[in-house]
């Protein structure tokens, strides 16, 4: 069942990108995200993920956590300042892991976080 949610939300995702050519204009920058106090991002590779919060579905899937893609390096809020391994919230020395899904996962405090790539068109 939760391999069936999974392709039902490619398809989905599948589709809002098919029809958002058009207005395609990149993906998302920290700008973007930081004007709101409870932004919650990270960059990696030039793609800003951010946290998970109200995402149903993504509660609900099960995953298994990949090898290390990259750890928290820098820490700052301004916009301008972010590179590779930059959060405004994350902890210096914070892991990212990959995982079987389209979540990426920290750990912090023993907890793991899920955040998802934010991509346009």
């Amino acid at each position: 069942m939760k391999i069936g949610r999974l392709v039902l939300f490619i398809t989905f995702l599948l589709l809002v990108v098919s029809g958002c050519q058009e207005a395609y204009k990149g993906n998302p920058t920290p700008k973007d995200f930081l004007g709101s106090s409870d932004a919650d991002i990270f960059v990696l590779d030039s793609i800003v993920y951010s946290k998970a919060r109200d995402l149903e579905w993504l509660k609900e899937l099960s995953y298994e956590l990949g090898e290390q893609v990259g750890e928290i390096t820098k820490k700052t809020d301004k916009a301008w300042n972010f590179k590779s391994g930059t959060s405004n919230k994350l902890p210096v020395g914070t892991k990212i892991y990959k995982t079987d899904t389209p979540a990426y996962i920290v750990i912090v405090d023993g907890k793991e976080i899920p955040y998802i790539g934010m991509y346009e068109g």
